[in-house]
């Protein structure tokens, strides 16, 4: 550290305070009774300011800037304007000895011999404090929240803002020490350092590998004789280091100076920081630089001393004739200005030398003065070594630290050999005094060097041996070595370059020359000398035969490259200059000196910072390539270059056909597809392949240099691949250049490939009339078809011959996908495609055409009556979609439809649709079973479906009584259905149907009717079985409340045989059929009552037809005029009328005579009938069940004429013929089958 005198002034009277305002452009000094205010730049002085009647004591600027005051003996203060106007004055009653403005609130604190007060612009007045003793020194904290005031009596008082004492510190010395001078330290950053200050041992090491990085304005740098700058670095607080709870208490720092010549440090809370700095003189004025890093004291000596934050003197800056009553440093600055008892205003510039170390990627740097980092320049790694005292010099080389305090030297070694490692431990102390312009650190030894002299130290302190040179050294470096045995390399001042080992006396020369040395570097080799010289000229020699190879201007530092023979590199002129072999020197714009280069990094020391630059070392390798020079390039590429550059010598080495160096580089960009190619060349030469042409062709063509690759490819009489090459480029045209008029065959190949070409990039249309004029009609139509070009599409159908049936086929289907079935129909008739085109009239669902076709041509009946009971069906048309089947002759899928149907319907309670569907099954299954092979399967599911339809038929009045609220059924009615539901379910339930719900409907309309032992009977019934909820209440009422009834059943509902006259139960075990003659019950469809029928069989040997024949002669019988019943036949139905002028027979009826005779037994005897028998009856008496083969009709006679009968012509069921009329009107058809009354002619 050095100052140097910017300017200098003298005033008439001692100064005894001064005050610089916040900006630094103005210095404000108090001398006798005036304020002198100076133009801080070159030390002008601006103005006098009158204002004060005596000796101005103090001066002091608000942190605004915009206004300052002056304190004087004659016990006034005055406040000023930065305009330099006095505004304010308020008086004390004694001389005022110091002032201060509060840097947050600016309040101004005024302090007397007695008393101290707090002004501030808003209050009126002064408030008042008084004093034990005389004040003669304050400083406000930086938050402004306190005020330290400096007795003469030695007591410090802390005061807040309203000037109430917080806290009292009381000197040692009492009144002996008067406390002259106070300071809190501006920063708090250093709350760690002082937390850690008084444990620290002076060799301590502490690792923080992060630091943050705060510019500096207090120190300057100048180039060193080792040419080297460094970086300053403040660190942060360590996270290892202990910590108060209290973090006000170390926030701030006071730094206090007494006339007992002591310096000491406190903390807010009045605790002491340290001990005691012995000063051997008298302190007048104490400051801190802005940011707290140093320490200003001037005093009795007759000088400014600088001292580190922590009070360890670092230096003078500027003798004086006379005491120093204030010194101050101008803010964000490193100047300083000195006020002297004689009336001397000096004003110096700090500069701070810079101390440092470098090798390899380990920079080693004195920070604050007084502490070492050691930086990793690689990893950013950062080591703080505290000495506490003024480090010197600095040397730094493999594991060792060498470090120059003012009285010793230390060695450090790194805890391990990695090289990564960052800890450093004491090795060594050479407890001695030395002075050196420069310090060098080996394995084993210290060397000093001393102008013109060296000596090499061990590390006990001995002096081992010494060398005289004859000029001064201006550069000394190790070179490496065995341990104990290293090379120096050394510098003179008259141009002379030495070797030296550290284990001989003898220095070797290696070269003179008549400039001076600046710099020096060997290479990694040993075999070239890199010099700079004072004339910023960089010279390189060969050691071994002293040549001058090549020099270059403008240099000031330089470095050869540790990894790379043939690359230097050196700095000067705001340029890197970087030079390969005798290649010309490649530039780019860098700031600072090179210090090192090491791969692609260069290490660049520019102001205060070190850094590793990464430079890519491009220019050297393209150098290297323009010369044909493959594996140099690749050697300089391996140091750092882009993958552009990578890439760039990749594809000179391929062209060169260097493969090995190729084949790196593309590896290094991770380019398979030229890796590829080059492995396919190697494995060729492998074959015996030598022609350099081809491969070089082969290279062109993947370079995208196509011309030169036919050229090739054509010398080396390869055509077809340059052909191969051109069409797969879709380069048609250079392809028929290429080409010429050859054959017709090949020329047709290209059009076809540039076809595809133009169907590649998206231009169809082209590629359509490319592949038309090549013949390639399939192609043209799949492109025309995918875009939807109907016209190009029937143009070319109706060109092509209907002999080209491939084509005209794939037309058809783009005519059909594009919804244009008219063309696509002519297209199948021009190539007589007839399945085809009944396939597009189902697929088009135009079902006249397919079935017209379907008649004319009876092969394709189901392929047209299929599909369409299929579409039937999915579009819920189930009914049609059966009888579509069926027409098809497909009865199994008739069957499934008609089954689905029902599940359906069972499941969702529709079961009248059901007892439909059931019934439309049934005779489906008759229709089947005329074929013999499933005649016995299909009869037996015949009747198994007509007793499913008749039970679903008849419980879907259960279901609608017992779901809905209304009951459109008689009460007869419903007590019939359940009655004849009950019989019919003797031995197992179908799906859906209720045995609750049919015993709860016959209980109901039972007890209704009167039939209370049956309504009992079901309601025991109903208790045995699973009740819902819903019906729970009522069955448990209604199984009460008969009780209260008789126990029989009204005789009006007894169902009567009309076989036999017997009176039946209205709950029959054997189900539907008498009791006594086994004769089955026919019963009504609707009202589900015993019709009077009894159902005849015929004798053997009759048939049908005869038997029909025998009942129409209708045999004469005596009559007489009474009402009789008339038979009306229709093909709807049968019908017994009731006429008042018709014949009554009056003998008696064969057929009654048969009944009586046949009736009795235990087995059913079924009632038989003769040709004569059948001669005496009346076709009005008779109904026939017409069933169709192979069933057997049934014949039925009705025995009371007077109650007419209907019977369905189509499902065979009888009703009475009013209930039928009236049904047929309400739904237009049977109830039963549906079959509407209008299918009559059908």
């Amino acid at each position: 550290m050095r100052a140097v005198l910017t300017w200098r002034d003298k005033a008439e009277q001692c100064i005894y305070d001064l005050a610089f305002k916040p900006d630094g452009t103005q210095l404000i000094l108090a001398a006798g009774n005036r304020l002198l205010v100076y133009d801080t730049s070159d030390g002008t002085l601006i103005q006098p300011l009158k204002g004060h009647k005596d000796t101005v004591y103090c001066v002091a600027y608000a942190k605004d800037g915009k206004r300052f005051a002056s304190g004087s003996a004659d016990k006034s203060v005055i406040i000023w304007t930065a305009k330099l106007e006095g505004i304010l004055k308020y008086t004390h009653s004694d001389s005022i000895q110091c002032v201060s403005y509060n840097p947050v609130t600016h309040q101004l604190a005024s302090c007397s011999s007695n008393d101290f007060g707090l002004w501030s612009p808003e209050q009126k007045s002064v408030s008042k404090h008084k004093s034990s003793s005389k004040i003669t020194c304050c400083s406000w904290t930086n938050d402004g929240q306190y005020l330290a005031l400096g007795m003469f009596n030695g007591v410090i008082s802390i005061r807040n803002k309203n000037g109430e004492e917080k806290v009292k510190i009381e000197r040692p010395g009492g009144a002996l020490s008067p406390i002259w001078s106070i300071c809190w330290n501006p920063s708090s950053r250093w709350e760690s350092f002082w937390m850690n200050r008084e444990n620290e041992e002076a060799e301590e090491v502490i690792v923080n590998r992060y630091f943050q990085e705060i510019p500096s304005t207090l120190k300057s740098a100048v180039y060193s004789s080792q040419g080297s700058e460094a970086e300053e670095e403040e660190p942060e607080e360590e996270e290892d280091s202990p910590r108060d709870d209290n973090s006000d208490e170390h926030n701030d720092i006071l730094a206090v100076a007494d006339w007992g010549q002591k310096l000491s440090f406190y903390q807010l809370s009045g605790k002491q920081v340290g001990k005691d700095r012995s000063l051997n003189f008298d302190p007048c004025c104490i400051s801190y630089f802005t940011k707290g890093e140093y320490i200003l004291l001037g005093g009795s000596d007759k000088q400014v001393s600088l001292f580190t934050k922590d009070g360890v003197r670092l230096g003078t800056i500027g003798d004086q004739n006379s005491w120093v009553w204030t010194c101050k440093v101008k803010p964000d600055s490193n100047y300083v200005v000195i006020g002297c008892q004689d009336g001397t205003i000096s004003f110096y510039q700090l500069i701070f030398s810079t101390v440092h170390g470098l090798y390899k990627d380990r920079y080693a740097y004195r920070d604050s003065m007084t502490d070492v980092i050691v930086q990793h320049l690689i990893t950013e790694q950062k080591v703080r070594i505290k000495c506490k005292e003024l480090v010197k010099k600095i040397a730094i080389y493999k594991n060792r630290l060498a470090i120059q305090l003012p009285e010793r030297i230390l060695i450090y070694e790194l805890y391990s050999d990695d090289s990564s490692d960052m800890h450093y431990r004491v090795k060594e102390k050479i407890v001695k005094k030395f002075e050196c312009n420069l310090l060098v650190v080996c394995s084993d030894h210290i060397i000093l060097c001393q102008e013109k002299r060296l000596q090499c130290l061990s590390f006990g302190g001995v002096k081992e041996r010494e060398w005289q040179m004859e000029s001064l050294i201006r550069y000394i470096k190790v070179i490496g070595g065995p341990p104990g045995r290293e090379g120096l390399l050394v510098g003179l001042k008259n141009g002379q370059i030495l070797k030296i080992f550290v284990d001989n006396l003898f220095a070797i020369v290696l070269l003179k020359q008549a400039t001076a040395v600046r710099c020096l570097d060997m290479s990694a080799s040993r075999n070239k000398l890199a010099v700079v010289d004072e004339n910023d000229t960089c010279l390189v020699y060969d050691i071994h035969t002293k040549e001058l190879l090549f020099q270059e201007p403008n240099a000031n530092s330089v470095a050869w490259n540790t990894q790379c023979e043939d690359m230097l590199c050196f700095s000067g002129g705001g340029y890197l200059n970087i030079k390969a072999s005798n290649f010309p020197v490649h530039q780019q714009k860098l700031q600072g000196f090179v210090v090192g280069y090491n791969g692609s990094k260069i290490f660049c020391l520019h102001v205060f910072s070190m850094s590793a630059v990464e430079v890519p070392q491009s220019a050297p390798m393209y150098q290297y390539l323009d010369r044909k020079m493959y594996k140099e390039a690749y050697q300089i590429a391996c140091l750092g270059v882009t993958d552009a550059d990578w890439r760039e010598l990749a594809m000179e080495a391929l062209e060169g056909l260097e493969f090995e160096t190729a084949k790196k580089a593309f590896t290094r960009v991770q380019d398979l597809r030229y890796l590829e190619l080059i492995n396919s060349i190697e494995e060729r030469k492998k074959r015996g392949e030598t022609n350099n042409e081809l491969f070089l062709a082969d290279v062109f063509a993947y370079q995208g240099k196509f011309h030169e690759a036919a050229k090739l490819y054509k010398r080396s009489g390869h055509e077809n691949l340059a052909l191969d090459m051109y069409t797969d480029l879709r380069m048609f045209e250079y392809a028929k250049d290429f080409l010429g008029s050859g054959d017709p065959k090949e020329t047709k190949m290209l059009i076809t490939k540039q076809a595809d070409w133009a169907r590649n990039i998206n231009e169809p249309k082209a590629a359509v009339e490319m592949y038309l004029s090549a013949g390639e009609h399939i192609k043209a139509i799949e492109i025309s078809g995918d875009h939807g070009w109907v016209d190009i599409l029937i143009d070319i159908a109706r060109k092509l011959d209907k002999a080209e049936r491939e084509p005209l086929l794939l037309c058809a289907y783009y005519f059909k996908k594009l919804d244009n079935p008219g063309y696509a129909a002519e297209t199948y008739l021009k190539i007589g495609d007839l399945k085809s085109l009944v396939q597009l009239h189902v697929e088009t669902q135009r079902w006249d055409e397919a079935f017209a076709l379907g008649e004319k041509h009876p092969e394709f009946k189901d392929d047209v009556y299929v599909p369409y009971a299929q579409w039937l069906a999915e579009n819920d048309r189930f009914e049609e979609a059966q009888k579509a089947f069926h027409k098809a002759g497909r009865q199994g899928e008739a069957v499934k439809v008609l089954e689905q149907l029902t599940h359906n319907a069972v499941v969702e309670s529709r079961f009248n649709d059901a007892a439909y569907y059931y019934w439309m099954l049934s005779m489906q299954c008759l229709d089947i079973a005329q074929d013999r092979g499933q005649k016995e399967e299909m009869l037996v599911k015949f009747h198994h479906f007509q007793h499913l339809a008749e039970l679903y038929h008849v419980y879907h009045s259960i279901q609608r009584y017992t779901e809905e609220p209304f009951s459109f059924h008689l009460p007869e009615t419903l007590f019939n259905i359940s009655r004849f539901l009950l019989h019919s379910l003797s031995k197992e339930t179908p799906l859906g149907i209720s045995k609750v719900n049919t015993l709860f409907t016959l209980a109901k309309q039972s007890k209704a009717l009167g039939a209370y032992k049956l309504a009992r009977h079901a309601y025991d019934k109903l208790q045995g079985l699973q009740i819902p909820a819903r019906f729970q209440k009522s069955i448990e009422l209604g199984s009460l409340t008969i009780r209260s009834k008789p126990f029989h059943d009204s005789e009006e509902l007894v169902p009567l045989c009309y076989r036999c006259s017997t009176n039946n139960p209205l709950l029959n075990n054997l189900g539907n059929v008498c009791i006594n003659c086994r004769q089955p019950f026919v019963f009504s469809a609707s009202s589900y009552e015993v019709l009077h029928l009894v159902e005849f069989y015929l004798e053997d040997g009759i048939t049908d037809e005869e038997a029909v024949a025998l009942i129409d002669l209708e045999a004469p019988r005596l009559i007489k005029k009474e009402r009789k019943w008339q038979e009306i036949t229709n093909p709807n139905s049968q019908t017994l009328r009731l006429d008042e002028t018709v014949d009554h027979i009056e003998e008696d009826d064969p057929f009654t005579a048969k009944l009586s005779f046949e009736q009795g037994g235990s087995e059913f005897v079924p009632v038989v009938v003769n040709r004569a028998v059948l001669r005496s009856m009346s076709r009005r008496d008779v109904l026939i069940k017409r069933w169709p083969k192979p069933l057997r009709w049934q014949y039925f006679r009705s025995l009371l004429p007077d109650a007419s009968i209907t019977m369905c012509p189509s499902c065979f069921q009888m009703f009475h013929s009013e209930d039928y009329e009236l049904l047929v009107l309400q739904h237009n058809c049977c109830p039963y089958c549906r079959r509407r009354i209008d299918e009559a002619s059908q």
